[in-house]
């Protein structure tokens, strides 16, 4: 969404993501914005005129087609319609980089993932192999039930 503020309100719809595209992608620029609901007439919309929503989803299709191999998202999923999110599912488990996803979103998370990094508490960093239903499992498994409900962390106070 902070990338949506970075886009030229000059240009089109079509001219932001052609000016990314490289390769095979180029020739489908339109089938790639009508995934994220740009069709017909809209990808000749100049930026400047779109709503809050149409810049975040152009701003995320810019982003999936740069020449990356590495994204990082943080919570990607918060304010997208069900047809953005399809989409942005789509395009992650597509993708041939490795994208880092900071999400509260298991149903997303179980979609895209193919490794869990978790921070557990007490400094514990768990890696592991899997979706996220698989994860909790494996957490269930190795903690036991009471693992699986949250905790509020408690802060140790410094004097000084």
């Amino acid at each position: 969404q902070n990338q949506a503020a970075l886009l030229d309100n000059d240009l089109t719809v079509f001219q932001t993501i052609d000016d990314v595209a490289k390769g095979d992608i180029r020739t489908q620029v339109k089938n790639v914005l009508g995934r994220f609901m740009f069709k017909g007439d809209d990808i000749d919309k100049k930026v400047g005129v779109l709503s809050g929503g149409e810049k975040t989803r152009l701003a995320m299709v810019k982003l999936l087609l740069e020449p990356v191999n590495v994204l990082i998202l943080d919570e990607p999923t918060n304010d997208l319609d069900v047809e953005t999110l399809r989409a942005l599912e789509d395009a992650l488990v597509d993708f041939a980089g490795c994208a880092v996803v900071i999400s509260h979103d298991r149903f997303f998370l179980d979609r895209i993932c193919t490794h869990i990094l978790a921070f557990e508490g007490d400094a514990h960093v768990e890696w592991f192999e899997g979706g996220f239903s698989d994860y909790e499992e494996d957490k269930k498994r190795r903690l036991g039930e009471d693992a699986m409900e949250p905790k509020r962390m408690k802060h140790k106070k410094f004097s000084r």
